[in-house]
């Protein structure tokens, strides 16, 4: 089955999610999502888009890579330029001009850095069973943020996969602290159901509504991850996320916790795993069953001249994915001394002219002087990896290969 003949004979309404094929020697599974703003192939990937851009790159840059899909932050959206800003401009899509469909996320990832891990330096930082309550990362000013209010933004940014508020502590917390940050999530996500559906209902988008993502938590758990999931499943969700870092405290990956979540999860719901992440814990989730992953290491690690490369006789071979050791990229410093004579290809294998054409040398002297060019290039490189990569497991996988 030819990947580009998966919409044929798919007829279905906006704002909805679909299997097309599953694998037979794993849970990977490929699907669609049709959006009003076109349809996404899974599983996928999607930059981070914070205030409505990926840092370095144009839109026209983020088609040519075939980009689909990318992740807005709606509390940085919120503060700046504002909803009303938006919408006098016809809502985001006309705003930013990116017209393919966008995730906005729901400001929980806040709660996590200015509340949970950041308390000295957000002062009277707290959440209740209603609201969180944190200081700006802008001026200062006193911020409530609640799951009503990140609904009616999300709805007022006009994106078309949303999520619920939710609460989400540190992996590290006891497991008196994840019950609390569980049963709030749960409570949250009752009052973020309530509001999508006014919102449905008041802006008359019965047919074209967008998908609603409730998040999974409870650290590492196992126990209260079930839990959760058996509670938001009762509220009725379009998908459900994997909440926290998907890391423990020492950097493992959560194998374990992750396969069960996702086992938790019904298989004709959409599995997202926020915050993943290196390549190789993509592969691992989309194993397991996961579908869509976003992250900011692409484009961050770029912008400090680190370089995400194939392994050599990578492109004959796809089917490393299946080695063990998933040994299939290396990652540079292209700000290493050792590249400034080294006059090979930033990418011999990439797709981009300019990555063909430039020499690590020149990106090595674009660094050392702060030039913007180098993390635009650096940021592509590993951009254009992350989208191969899943464009060719989206290949194996309906070759029942992964």
């Amino acid at each position: 089955m030819k990947i580009r003949n998966w919409t044929l004979g798919i007829n279905f309404l906006t704002g909805m999610f679909k299997i097309i094929k599953r694998s037979k020697i794993s849970q990977a599974r490929l699907g669609i999502i049709k959006t009003g703003h076109g349809s996404i192939k899974t599983p996928f990937f999607m930059p981070d888009a914070t205030r409505g851009l990926v840092k370095n790159l144009s839109n026209q840059e983020l088609i040519n890579l075939g980009l689909e899909c990318f992740v807005v932050n709606t509390l940085h959206l919120f503060l700046r330029p504002g909803v009303k800003l938006i919408n006098r401009a016809g809502g985001l899509h006309k705003f930013v001009d990116w017209h393919k469909p966008i995730l906005s996320d729901s400001g929980g990832y806040q709660i996590f850095s200015l509340i949970h891990k950041n308390k000295s330096g957000n002062p009277g930082g707290r959440i209740t069973d209603n609201e969180a309550i944190f200081r700006s990362p802008l001026d200062g000013s006193k911020l409530r943020l609640t799951p009503e209010q990140s609904i009616k933004i999300q709805f007022g940014l006009g994106t078309d996969i949303i999520v619920c508020l939710d609460d989400c502590p540190p992996n590290g917390y006891n497991d008196f602290k994840l019950e609390i940050a569980v049963k709030r999530t749960i409570k949250w996500a009752r009052k973020c159901r309530v509001e999508y559906d006014k919102q449905i209902k008041s802006r008359r988008l019965k047919g074209k509504k967008p998908l609603i993502i409730a998040v999974i938590q409870g650290g590492n758990n196992l126990a209260l991850r079930e839990f959760c999931a058996r509670e938001l499943l009762r509220i009725g969700f379009d998908g459900f996320g994997f909440g926290a870092r998907h890391i423990d405290e020492q950097g493992a990956f959560l194998s374990k916790t992750l396969e069960l979540t996702a086992k938790q999860i019904p298989d004709n719901k959409l599995r997202f795993g926020l915050g993943i992440g290196l390549p190789v814990d993509i592969v691992r989730a989309i194993k397991m069953g996961w579908d869509m992953f976003d992250c900011v290491i692409p484009t961050r690690e770029g912008r400090h001249g680190r370089l995400l490369l194939w392994k050599t006789g990578h492109e004959s071979s796809p089917a490393n994915y299946k080695n063990q050791r998933l040994n299939f990229y290396e990652t540079i410093n292209i700000t290493n001394a050792k590249f400034s004579k080294d006059f090979s290809p930033i990418n011999a294998a990439s797709g981009l002219t300019e990555l063909k054409n430039y020499s690590k040398a020149y990106l090595n002297y674009l660094f050392k002087i702060n030039e913007s060019l180098a993390g635009r290039l650096a940021s592509l490189n590993n951009l254009e990896f992350y989208l191969k990569m899943l464009s060719e497991i989206r290949g194996l996988i309906g070759k029942n290969m992964f």
